[in-house]
C-alpha cells in the first residue's frame, strides 16, 4: 500500500504541473455567470473529491454536513479511493461514492461525464485531483491554492498548516456559501449506524465486566516515522492492567502479527484482540464504546476523535496544530524537538535522528497521561 501511495505521489510530481497546463489550454469549463448557489432549495449536482487516507476522510464529515444542510435538495456525490472509502460509504450527507482507483475506472468515467454544477476538491497539495475537477467543466470549482493547482479553480482557497483540518475543509464550503462554520470539539461528528453499534457492543461489554475502564490501542502506522513501537504500547497496556484497565487492540490484517506480540507482552487475560477481525466501520463502532483511545498520529486516531472517544495521541513528525485531536477530552504528547514537525502535505522524509521525537516518549509518560485523562473524565 505504501509503495502504491509513493508511486502516485511521484506521478503527480512529474506529470502534475504539465497536466495543469495541458488541461487549462485544451478544456473550457462551462460558464454560467448567473449561477450563484444561494438558495438551499436549488436542485443542483455537487461532486466532492477526497483522495488520500482514512484520517482526511474522517475529518471531512463536518464539512459534508454543513454542505448538505445548505444544499438540502442537491445531489452530493463523492469521489474517493479504496483505502478511505470504508469510512465514507455510510456517510448520511452523501448520495453516491465513486472510486477513482477502481479497475477498470468505470466510476471515474461516470463522474467526469456527469454535469456537475459544483466540484469541491479537498486534496491539499497534489495536482491531478485539481486537473480532474477542471475536466468536469463545472462552472464552480473550489479547491486549495497551494501550487499550480490553484489556477484551475474558479474559487481558489488559501491553506494554512496552522489550521485544524476540519476548519480547513469548512473554508472550502464557505467559499461557496459565504457562511462561517465551526463545530463542538468534544462532540461526535461521524455518524455510525445504530444497528452496527448494537451488533458490535456485546464484544466489548463482555470484556468490560469487572474492569474499571477499557482503552483501545492501535499500534500501526503506514509511515515508519510515526511508529512508537508495539512493545511500548504493550507495556503501557500491561501497566494499566494493574489499575484494573483492559485493552482492546484494533487494526487491519497488517497489524495481526503485531497484535499477537502485544498479547504475549501485556497478557492475554488483559487484552481483547480484534486486529484483522473487523471492518473499518465495525472498528469505529467498537471504538465508540471505549473509555479512551491510544494511538500515534494515524487515521484510526481521527476516527476515534470523530466518534467521540477521548484520545491520547503521540505526535512527532506530524503537525500537531493541523492534525491532533482538539478539545478538553484529548491529550497530545509531543516532545516538540527542533526537527519536528517534518511532514508537509503528506510527505514525511526519512528520519536522520532515529525517530527521536517518538523514542523520547516514555512508557510511564503515556500510562500516566491515560490515567489522568480517565480520572478527569470520571469527575
Amino acid at each position: 500500500m505504501n509503495l502504491k501511495i509513493n508511486s502516485l505521489k511521484k506521478i503527480d510530481g512529474v506529470f502534475g504541473r504539465l497536466a495543469c497546463l495541458v488541461a487549462k489550454a485544451s478544456v473550457k469549463p462551462r460558464k454560467d455567470p448567473d449561477f450563484i448557489p444561494k438558495a438551499s432549495s436549488e436542485k443542483i449536482k455537487i461532486l466532492v473529491i477526497r483522495p488520500g487516507g482514512i484520517g482526511d476522510a474522517a475529518l471531512l464529515y463536518p464539512a459534508l454536513r454543513v454542505l448538505r444542510e445548505f444544499f438540502k435538495n442537491a445531489q452530493v456525490d463523492l469521489l474517493a479511493e479504496k483505502r478511505n472509502a470504508g469510512v465514507l460509504m455510510s456517510c448520511p450527507y452523501v448520495d453516491r461514492v465513486f472510486l477513482y482507483d477502481f479497475r477498470p475506472p468505470i466510476d471515474l468515467f461516470k463522474a467526469v461525464r456527469t454535469n456537475y454544477d459544483i466540484v469541491i476538491d479537498t486534496e491539499q497539495w497534489h495536482r491531478l485531483s485539481a486537473v480532474f475537477s477542471y475536466l468536469t467543466k463545472a462552472p464552480i470549482r473550489v479547491g486549495f491554492s497551494t501550487n499550480e493547482r490553484g489556477g484551475l479553480f474558479s474559487h481558489p482557497v488559501s491553506y494554512s498548516h496552522d489550521d485544524y483540518e476540519v476548519r480547513s475543509f469548512f473554508n472550502l464550503v464557505s467559499a461557496i456559501t459565504g457562511e462561517k462554520y465551526d463545530f463542538d470539539e468534544n462532540e461526535p461528528f461521524i455518524n455510525l449506524d445504530l444497528g452496527l453499534i448494537s451488533k458490535m457492543e456485546p464484544k466489548v461489554m463482555g470484556f468490560r465486566k469487572g474492569r474499571r475502564a477499557l482503552i483501545g490501542v492501535f499500534s500501526g502506522a503506514t509511515i515508519p516515522e510515526r511508529r512508537w513501537g508495539i512493545v511500548n504500547f504493550a507495556q503501557v497496556s500491561k501497566r494499566l492492567s494493574r489499575e484494573g484497565i483492559g485493552t482492546v487492540v484494533v487494526g487491519g490484517s497488517s497489524e495481526v502479527k503485531d497484535s499477537e506480540t502485544f498479547e504475549a507482552i501485556a497478557g492475554e487475560d488483559n487484552v481483547l484482540n480484534l486486529a484483522g477481525k473487523t471492518s473499518l466501520l465495525e472498528t469505529a463502532a467498537i471504538i465508540s464504546k471505549l473509555d479512551l483511545f491510544l494511538s500515534g498520529d494515524t487515521g484510526i486516531m481521527h476516527i476515534a476523535y470523530g466518534v467521540g472517544t477521548p484520545t491520547v495521541s503521540l505526535f512527532g513528525a506530524g503537525i500537531q496544530k493541523k492534525w491532533a485531536p482538539i478539545g478538553s477530552h484529548h491529550v497530545v504528547i509531543n516532545k516538540n524537538l527542533f526537527c519536528s514537525p517534518c511532514t508537509r502535505f503528506g510527505y514525511t522524509p526519512k528520519c536522520p535522528y532515529e525517530i527521536k521525537c517518538l523514542k523520547d516518549i516514555t512508557i510511564n509518560e503515556v500510562k500516566d497521561s491515560a490515567l489522568r485523562l480517565l480520572s478527569q473524565l470520571s469527575k
